[in-house]
C-alpha cells in the first residue's frame, strides 16, 4: 500500500511539473486570452514602441529628418530621381482651372485673365503659377510641408491682378515655438490656435533660419493671419499639425544602401588596380621591368608588363596574384531587392525609381502604373487642389474684382456662382495610346463617358479644343484642303466619305476592324 501511494504521488508531481513547463513556453502561433500582436514574450519582448502622439513625434524629430531628407536629395542619385518622378507625375505641366460658369462670355473673361496672371504670380519672379506648383510639390515631398503666402500687391506694381504667391520652406515655421498667449490663444509648433482650436495665425521667421550668417533678422518671427497662408502637407493622422518628410520610411535604407554601393565600387576599383604581389628571396635582386625605374620615397619600385610579355623570373622568385572576393550575381539581385523596398516606401514603382525596365511588358507596367496613378490622383485632389489651388483661386477672384481686372455683375451676392471651377491635372500618357483611345471611343459611343470628361482626363478644355477644331476645319475648307484626320470627309478605314449613303454603309465605314476590337484593354 505504501509503495502504491508513493507511485501515485510521484505521478501527480510529474504531471504538474509538465503542465507548469508548458505554461512557461509561449507558443508562436497564438496568445491565450488576447492578440498575438500584443504578446510580450521572447518573440516580441524587445518590441516596445512608445505611445507618443503624432505631433509629439514630429516636434521632436521633424527637423533632423528634414535635413537628412534634403541631404539625400542633394547627393543621392536614386533620391533625386524619385523626387523628379513624383513631381512630374503629380504636377506635370500644371493643375489648371476651368471655370464652370454657365455664361460663355463670363467664362472666357475669367479664363483669359487667369492665363495672363499665371505669368506674373511668383513674388520672386522666377516661375509662373504652374512652375510654382512644381516647386511647392517638391518642397512638400522633401521637407514634408511647405508654406505659401498670399501677398496682396499695390495697383502701382502694374500686375494684371494685384496678387502674388511667395513659397517658403518649412524651416520658416519654427517647430520649437510653443507658448500660451495672454489672449487665451495657444501657439503650437509655430501655429496659433484660438480657444476652440481654430487656426488663427502662423508665426513665421522673417528669413530662412539657415541663412543666419548672411542676414540680421533671421531669428525674428512675425505672425501672419491664417487667411494669408496656405499650409500644404499630407496629413497622415487625425489632429496632425505639421507634415512628415516623404522620405521618412526610406531614409535609413537609402543612406546605408548608398554607403554599401560606394564601398562595393571602391572594392572593385582596388581589386582592379592591384594585379599581384612579387615575393623576392633577396631584396637586392631585381625583377624584369624595375631596373630602369627610380624607387619611390618608401624604396619600392612598381613593376609593369606590356601585353604579350613573357617574363622569366630568377630562381626563388614567385608571383602571387590578388584574388579578392567577388559577389558575382548576388550583387545585382541584392540591389534590386533593396531598391524595390525603398521604392515602396516612397510610393513609386521599382521601374520609376530606378529606370530599370528589364523584364517589363505592357501588362505588368500598366498594372503597376494604375495603382501608382490612383495614389497621385488622391494627392492631387485631396492635398494640392484642396490646400493650394482652391484658396488661391478664391483670393485671386476677389482681388481681380476689387481691382477691376474682372467685371462681374453683383459679385458679392453671386460669389459662389462665379467661383465655380473645375481643376484639371495633366492627363496620363499610356504605354500604348492606341488601346487607350480605342477604349475611350467605345465608352463614348456606349454612352458611358462624355466627350467633355474624356478631354478633361487628358488635361484639356473641351470648349477650347472645339473652337480650334472648328477653326482648323474652316481654314481647310477655305483653302480646299482634305486631310486624313478630317472625320467629315475620311472614314476611319481611310475611305472617302461623301456625306451620304445608307445607314448600313455608314455603320460599315465607322465600325472597327477585328484587330481594333481585340486591342481594347
Amino acid at each position: 500500500m505504501g509503495f502504491l501511494q508513493k507511485t501515485v504521488n510521484l505521478g501527480w508531481h510529474a504531471y504538474h511539473a509538465g503542465r507548469n513547463a508548458l505554461r512557461s513556453v509561449e507558443l508562436p502561433s497564438r496568445r491565450a486570452g488576447g492578440y498575438e500582436g500584443a504578446a510580450t514574450g521572447r518573440r516580441l519582448g524587445n518590441w516596445t514602441p512608445g505611445d507618443d502622439g503624432v505631433n509629439a513625434l514630429l516636434f521632436k524629430d521633424a527637423n533632423l529628418m528634414r535635413s537628412r531628407s534634403r541631404d539625400l536629395v542633394r547627393r543621392n542619385a536614386w533620391a533625386s530621381n524619385a523626387m523628379d518622378s513624383l513631381v512630374a507625375n503629380m504636377i506635370g505641366t500644371g493643375i489648371k482651372p476651368q471655370s464652370t460658369h454657365t455664361d460663355p462670355a463670363v467664362k472666357e473673361q475669367i479664363q483669359s485673365t487667369w492665363l495672363e496672371w499665371t505669368k506674373e504670380s511668383d513674388a520672386h519672379g522666377l516661375c509662373g503659377f504652374y512652375g510654382q506648383q512644381a516647386l511647392i510639390a517638391r518642397a512638400m515631398i522633401e521637407g514634408g510641408e511647405v508654406i505659401v503666402r498670399l501677398r496682396n500687391r499695390d495697383e502701382r506694381d502694374g500686375l494684371i491682378v494685384p496678387l502674388q504667391l511667395q513659397v517658403l520652406e518649412a524651416e520658416h515655421l519654427p517647430a520649437e515655438l510653443n507658448q500660451d498667449l495672454p489672449s487665451g490663444n495657444k501657439i503650437r509648433a509655430g501655429i496659433e490656435f484660438d480657444k476652440i482650436g481654430r487656426r488663427r495665425a502662423y508665426h513665421l521667421f522673417r528669413e530662412h533660419p539657415g541663412e543666419k550668417p548672411m542676414l540680421f533678422k533671421a531669428g525674428e518671427t512675425v505672425p501672419v493671419p491664417v487667411s494669408e497662408v496656405c499650409h500644404i502637407f499630407k496629413p497622415l493622422r487625425p489632429g496632425q499639425l505639421r507634415g512628415e518628410p516623404w522620405f521618412a520610411q526610406a531614409l535609413v535604407k537609402l543612406h546605408e544602401l548608398d554607403q554599401y554601393d560606394d564601398a562595393e565600387l571602391v572594392r572593385k576599383k582596388t581589386a582592379a588596380l592591384i594585379a599581384g604581389f612579387i615575393t623576392k628571396p633577396d631584396p637586392e635582386l631585381s625583377v624584369g621591368g624595375e631596373d630602369d625605374k627610380e624607387p619611390d620615397e618608401d624604396g619600392g619600385v612598381a613593376v609593369t608588363w606590356r601585353p604579350g610579355t613573357m617574363q622569366v623570373l630568377l630562381p626563388g622568385e614567385d608571383i602571387k596574384f590578388s584574388e579578392p572576393a567577388d559577389l558575382g550575381g548576388q550583387y545585382a539581385e541584392f540591389m534590386r531587392t533593396q531598391l524595390r523596398a525603398i521604392a515602396m516606401g516612397l510610393g513609386l514603382t521599382y521601374e520609376q525609381f530606378t529606370g530599370d525596365l528589364t523584364g517589363v511588358n505592357y501588362s505588368s507596367i500598366r498594372a503597376g502604373m494604375v495603382e501608382f496613378r490612383r495614389r497621385m490622383e488622391q494627392l492631387q485632389r485631396m492635398v494640392l487642389i484642396h490646400q493650394l489651388c482652391r484658396p488661391v483661386w478664391a483670393r485671386w477672384m476677389d482681388q481681380a474684382v476689387l481691382s477691376g481686372a474682372l467685371i462681374l455683375p453683383d459679385y458679392v451676392n453671386r460669389r459662389r456662382e462665379y467661383l465655380a471651377v473645375k481643376w484639371i491635372p495633366q492627363g496620363w500618357q499610356w504605354v500604348d495610346p492606341q488601346k487607350e483611345f480605342n477604349a475611350i471611343i467605345w465608352a463614348i459611343r456606349a454612352g458611358l463617358l462624355s466627350r467633355s470628361e474624356a478631354v478633361s482626363t487628358y488635361g484639356y478644355d473641351i470648349e477650347e479644343i472645339d473652337r480650334e477644331i472648328a477653326a482648323d476645319n474652316q481654314r481647310a475648307d477655305d483653302l480646299g484642303l482634305v486631310f486624313d484626320s478630317d472625320a467629315r470627309k475620311v472614314s476611319r478605314n481611310g475611305a472617302a466619305s461623301s456625306g451620304s449613303g445608307s445607314d448600313d454603309q455608314k455603320d460599315e465605314e465607322t465600325a472597327p476592324s477585328d484587330s481594333e476590337s481585340t486591342d481594347n484593354p
